[in-house]
């Protein structure tokens, strides 16, 4: 897991929770809070969402018309497996962002529009969350890398 690496596909932000989000060109992380102008950054544990493309690509593959963001994800990546990294896992994404891993899936909440819309979600089974440690301008074609996996050691990035 250690020096794993992938790219932002997408990044996308919402101004109402429940809600697909919509593409942005770059957003600003915020540390202990999120992206900039999205409605679910407020601090606490789950201030950065992450779902892998290929989990859309699944739904996609199963039938689903669903695009990056539709799943309420901030940060779409690709060539990363973010489901399989652990709680603790440090992430460095572009040239200065820090994010912590501090969650993996989540309950998904009765009424969901995204359920609604695609008739299921990955979210809740493959998505992850984070938390913003050193703050910066995340845009896609960004690298995202793991540099710490707890157990494991750092690579000294």
């Amino acid at each position: 897991m250690l020096g794993q690496s992938g790219r932002i596909h997408a990044v996308s932000v919402s101004e109402t929770k429940g809600v697909v989000k919509h593409n942005v060109g770059q957003a600003q992380l915020l540390v202990d809070h999120g992206l900039a102008g999205d409605a679910h950054a407020e601090g606490g544990i789950r201030q950065v969402s992450l779902l892998a493309r290929e989990s859309i690509d699944k739904m996609v593959a199963a039938g689903a018309k669903v695009k990056p963001g539709d799943f309420a994800e901030n940060l779409t990546v690709e060539g990363l497996e973010v489901m399989s990294l652990p709680v603790g896992t440090r992430l460095k994404v572009g040239g200065e962002v820090e994010l912590e891993v501090t969650q993996i899936g989540k309950t998904c909440h009765k009424g969901c529009a995204i359920r609604e819309l695609v008739g299921d979600c990955v979210m809740p089974k493959e998505g992850i969350f984070a938390r913003v440690l050193k703050e910066g301008l995340v845009k896609p074609g960004d690298t995202i890398e793991v540099v710490y996996v707890p157990g494991g050691h750092s690579d000294g990035k």
